[in-house]
């Protein structure tokens, strides 16, 4: 089982985005992504300045076999030519992950294909090793609108935790942010092109945690923080200016780069005390595509003599080729999942580090 060619079909529901992908992989050879599929909902939440969970588990529950047939269709395959299905478990939305999870059971228990549940969070940790076949152990900014943590890959399924936001993911504080001044979702995307006419100078806005060791992160007091300036300068101009929010935007993605580019530095140092063969820290989530980050993270890594590595924006993002991969990895390790595969929405990766955000009923947050 281990030495074989395996085609995998991985399903992705756990936020807003519904993925469904086909994935080969023979030892020896780089993977081949053979179809990536992904259906957004940035529509159907525009409205909200935010993802409703409700309206995305049903678009979901709608979109799901349409994008397996298309990814199916354009690998030039059908269920019989598949080895597994590969599906996300865990962490996200539990609607989402619940239709996910009900979508491969059903295809599992119509084609006899084996079902492997995936770790959302794995999918984007184990990206480097499909796009670009990185060696274990390597250095892992998963950075997203939902998930913040530096987490050393040591296996498919062994990864430690070295830090995490201890509040907002970055994503989330970026949506927030577009939400307090007035611009569209997805945040990301809207602040970033906002801050390029911006004077990231102008306000200097708090680095939370820099003054503290290790490589904790907070983010929520920059939202806060913002807050209270976009109110100061209301009340003293009657309104904001298109400069205000432009200057605006630009310092508060100046601190969450200067935030991250200094914890790197202090999880570098920690990584590198393994004596990694080939040092690299690798990026991925949606906020691995901003490219203030991505420069300032490429200069931390040139003073480190370490490798970066930010897959393309097309697998940084929710989708399902991590997905199968992931799936693959796992497979190959020995591990099949049966028809009692459960939906989480927790589901920390770090499973010996204590909880970044607590925990409850569910489990621990992160």
């Amino acid at each position: 089982m281990t030495e074989k060619s395996l085609i995998f079909l991985g399903l992705e529901s756990s936020c807003d985005d519904t993925a469904a992908a086909v994935v080969r992989h023979a030892p020896g050879t780089p993977p081949e992504v053979l179809s990536s599929v992904v259906a957004g909902q940035t529509e159907l939440h525009a409205d909200f300045g935010g993802v409703v969970p409700e309206i995305a588990a049903r678009a979901h529950t709608e979109k799901l076999d349409i994008c397996v047939e298309e990814a199916l269709e354009t690998a030039g395959m059908s269920l019989t030519d598949l080895d597994a299905i590969a599906v996300t478990a865990g962490p996200g939305l539990i609607g989402g992950v619940l239709a996910g999870v009900m979508c491969a059971k059903g295809l599992s228990a119509g084609s006899g294909l084996p079902l492997v549940g995936v770790n959302h969070l794995a999918g984007h940790a184990l990206t480097p090793r499909l796009t670009d076949q990185t060696e274990f152990p390597y250095l892992m900014l998963l950075v997203s609108g939902g998930h913040c943590q530096f987490l050393i890959a040591k296996g498919p399924e062994e990864f430690s935790r070295l830090g995490g936001t201890i509040d907002d993911a970055p994503g989330e504080a970026f949506d927030k942010t577009a939400k307090l001044l007035g611009l569209p979702q997805p945040g990301g995307p809207s602040v970033e092109r906002e801050a390029l006419k911006g004077d990231e100078t102008r306000f200097r806005f708090p680095r939370p945690l820099l003054d503290r060791p290790g490589c904790d992160m907070s983010f929520s007091g920059l939202k806060t923080a913002l807050l209270r300036e976009r109110d100061r300068l209301v009340a003293e101009h009657g309104g904001l200016y298109r400069q205000d929010r432009a200057d605006l935007c630009a310092g508060f993605q100046a601190a969450i780069r200067d935030v991250l580019a200094e914890k790197s530095r202090r999880a570098l140092s920690e990584y590198l005390s393994l004596s990694p063969t080939t040092p690299t820290l690798a990026v991925a989530g949606g906020v691995a595509a901003n490219k203030s980050l991505r420069m300032a993270l490429e200069a931390v890594c040139e003073q480190f003599n370490t490798a970066f590595l930010a897959p393309p924006l097309a697998l940084c993002t929710d989708n399902a080729a991590m997905i199968a991969w992931a799936g693959i990895e796992r497979f190959r390790a020995g591990q099949v999942d049966g028809m009692d595969l459960s939906a989480r929405p927790r589901w920390p990766l770090d499973r010996t580090a204590p909880a970044m955000l607590g925990s409850g009923k569910k489990g621990a947050k992160a």
